[in-house]
């Protein structure tokens, strides 16, 4: 596993196309094999991704239900149609950390960035609800292409939790 220095980045506001899910946590995997057919969506609709995907957590609950949206970011706003529909990443300040290695050690670095902006009194945007944790904006952005890096173990993944303000 390699993992970049956590920092804190500020992101714009970036229009998106997105499909939701809630899925329990051993199901998560259900929501990443979505990501062909966003890809499929756009190039049906002539429209270029202006990114990589992502995972957006809206609502975590580990012991019971995560709320999920698998998207990608997008030039201007689009109308979505079906389960694909238009939406923003929030702009604002981020912890960021960038992670090399499996999915499967996104967890350990996750506890890294969380440790990283604890140690520096970092407040998230994020809100203890009755539903789990409900985040302001969380992500997960995948940025190697297994068609083009088929090696699990170097795939890059930037993470990008969104701090209050």
């Amino acid at each position: 596993m390699s993992d970049s220095e956590p920092e804190i980045i500020v992101r714009a506001a970036q229009p998106c196309v997105v499909i939701g899910e809630t899925v329990p946590m051993a199901e998560l995997g259900r929501v990443a094999h979505r990501i062909p057919e966003l890809f499929a969506w756009l190039g049906g609709h002539g429209i270029e991704p202006a990114g990589p995907p992502f995972f957006k957590y809206d609502v975590i609950d580990m012991a019971r239900e995560l709320t999920v949206e698998v998207g990608v970011a997008v030039g201007s706003p689009v109308p979505g149609d079906g389960d694909v529909v238009s939406g923003t990443l929030p702009g604002g300040r981020y912890a960021s950390l960038t992670h090399t290695g499996h999915p499967d050690e996104l967890e350990a670095a996750t506890a890294l960035l969380l440790s990283w902006a604890g140690e520096r009194g970092l407040r998230w945007d994020m809100t203890q609800t009755s539903a789990g944790e409900a985040w302001g904006c969380r992500l997960e952005f995948y940025k190697s292409d297994p068609a083009t890096e088929p090696d699990m173990s170097r795939w890059e993944t930037e993470l990008a939790f969104r701090l209050a303000d």
